[in-house]
């Protein structure tokens, strides 16, 4: 089994993931924390030294290598949909599940967090804006299950989507 975690910053990706993975007895590998212990830098230094093209570049080679592992549970990072190989890869490769959530919602949740590059700006909320005008439709495109994780918690989330996957799962023999 491979299931793709696609979405913006702040939908929760990696926590509903783990969760998520636990519970389909899978292993769970976030693309970003995979480009960082490969680099030894953190995502913003990344952005530092060679811009957001370069950690594209990162990231594209990383999703090719982590979307041929089975048994895997993979959160992408929010941007990972821009590059059409990343797209082919994920819909290709397993089930992709898009952690869908409104601005307000994700503003709630990234406002603090100074380890989100593209959030520092004098107006984070139009920046997250502008990125799911251009991202939403990348992620829908890709996506097999579109779940809105606005208002439940993330127990009731990854619940919620255990049963979707095995749904699929058992479907698709």
């Amino acid at each position: 089994m491979r299931v793709f975690i696609i979405g913006p910053m702040g939908a929760g990706k990696t926590t509903i993931g783990r969760q998520l993975a636990a519970a389909l007895h899978q292993e769970f590998v976030d693309s970003d924390h995979a480009i960082e212990t490969r680099t030894g830098v953190d995502i913003p230094t990344i952005f530092d030294i060679e811009g957001e093209e370069g950690f594209r570049k990162r990231e594209v080679a990383v999703i090719d290598e982590l979307t041929q592992r089975d048994g895997i549970v993979l959160a992408t990072g929010g941007g990972a949909v821009l590059r059409e190989e990343n797209r082919r890869h994920l819909s290709g490769r397993g089930l992709v599940i898009y952690l869908y959530a409104t601005v307000d919602r994700l503003m709630e949740r990234t406002h603090r967090d100074k380890n989100r590059p593209l959030l520092q700006t004098e107006d984070p909320r139009s920046r997250l804006s502008e990125l799911m005008e251009v991202r939403d439709p990348l992620y829908r495109q890709v996506a097999d299950i579109i779940y809105d994780t606005g208002a439940d918690s993330v127990g009731q989330a990854a619940r919620d989507l255990v049963r979707l996957v095995q749904d699929r799962d058992h479907h698709s023999r």
